[in-house]
């Protein structure tokens, strides 16, 4: 059965969230590995099952007090059955392939089914813990979702721990472009693979080189290095072990074919400065696609590194404020230590994470008070400048 009704029922995706292994089937309500204790005083695990009562897709009041055991017979800590839950009835095949050894009853009246499985297993569970308090039927499991509900291979559980899910689907839907998979453009797609957005397309037509790995979210081994691989091939085998939108596109684009980011909604442009930038931002400007560019000026000085890091937003109603930030110039044998490849990955996380989080004030998913086309942080004094539309220019 889809897991549709414990993403829509607050009491089951209460019991998900608190790291119980619990799943439906046929009509039942599975809560999977509560410890108990055996008669012989050991510890095994078994599963307890609930008759559940759906309206549509979502819980309503339990109708029956009763629930089903699979394992043996649990016992008090001195190997003693516990009698206070006994019903009498024999075992009992509920579905096909599952069957109940035990039928228990504990009378009460139960608010929901987190109440319900909770008040259960705080009996039987509880005497586990008194021989060995790490034994608890909150596990915490790997939770894969349905293929036609998520963009993910799993449950976003950090998402609905919180309370967040409404906010954070703001930007579900959206087809991402990130133009350069270089240090910032990495973290960015690492930052934007964890949120519920439809397509996520990177290019780049570069190897993954050892000067890449120090300035790029993860690890590589040299063994990895050795074999070349080209960046978005890399990283689209990393990030669809968590998101199914990942669509790698091995070329640099450049003004014979910025038409491969037609249809995007919005694009991170995280390119070195020059020819193929400006192509792919006279794109965007001309099809009215919103985009984010970043880039940072690193100087050494005193045998310190300074400069700043920097963000531009534009939309279609921010296009003129925002052009005069956004560099073209061709730097590389200037003063900009950056070209040199200097290895500084937490100026490109900061970098990517600056973007990601005005991308995300755009969806309203965080509060904006002053809407700014650009955000500038200085590494010496940690201030950050933000230059709201009306000051731009």
């Amino acid at each position: 059965m889809s897991r549709r009704p414990i993403a829509l029922s607050p009491d089951l995706l209460r019991l998900q969230n608190e790291g119980y292994d619990i799943d439906i089937r046929d009509g039942f309500l599975l809560v999977r590995n509560v410890p108990f204790v055996t008669s012989a005083c050991t510890i095994e695990r078994a599963t307890l099952i609930s008759p559940l009562s759906l309206s549509g897709d979502v819980t309503v009041k339990p109708g029956k007090h009763v629930c089903y055991w699979t394992g043996a017979h649990p016992c008090h800590a001195d190997g003693s059955k516990i009698r206070s839950i006994e019903n009498g009835a024999g075992p009992k095949d509920l579905a096909p392939g599952l069957h109940a050894a035990f039928t228990f009853s504990a009378k009460a009246d139960y608010r929901d089914y987190h109440h319900k499985m909770t008040t259960y297993i705080g009996r039987i569970a509880g005497e586990a813990a008194k021989l060995n308090p790490t034994m608890t039927a909150q596990t915490f499991p790997a939770i894969p979702t349905d293929g036609e509900d998520s963009v993910f291979e799993y449950v976003d559980t950090a998402t609905s721990r919180a309370g967040i899910g409404a906010i954070n689907a703001k930007v579900a839907g959206q087809k991402i472009g990130i133009a350069g998979l270089g240090g910032t453009g990495s973290y960015v797609l690492d930052l934007v693979a964890k949120t519920s957005v439809a397509e996520i397309h990177s290019f780049d037509g570069d190897v993954f080189s050892q000067h890449n790995a120090f300035r790029a979210p993860g690890a590589i081994s040299l063994e990895e290095l050795k074999e070349g691989t080209l960046k978005v091939d890399r990283f689209a085998r990393i990030y669809s072990r968590l998101h199914r939108g990942i669509r790698p596109h091995a070329f640099f684009l450049d003004e014979t074919n910025v038409d491969a980011l037609a249809g995007l909604d919005f694009v991170f442009v995280c390119m070195d400065v020059g020819p193929a930038k400006r192509a792919v931002i006279d794109y965007l400007v001309a099809n009215g696609i919103s985009f984010i560019e970043v880039g940072m000026g690193v100087t050494i000085d005193d045998g310190r590194l300074g400069g700043i890091v920097r963000v531009t937003v534009s939309t279609p109603g921010t296009r003129d404020r925002a052009t005069p930030h956004i560099s073209y110039t061709d730097d590389a044998g200037g003063a900009n230590e950056y070209a040199s490849n200097i290895q500084i990955a937490e100026l490109n996380a900061l970098n990517a994470a600056m973007a990601v989080m005005q991308w995300k004030k755009l969806a309203t998913i965080y509060r904006d008070s002053r809407r700014p086309v650009y955000l500038g942080y200085s590494i010496a004094s940690g201030e950050i400048i933000a230059e709201g539309p009306d000051e731009a220019g």
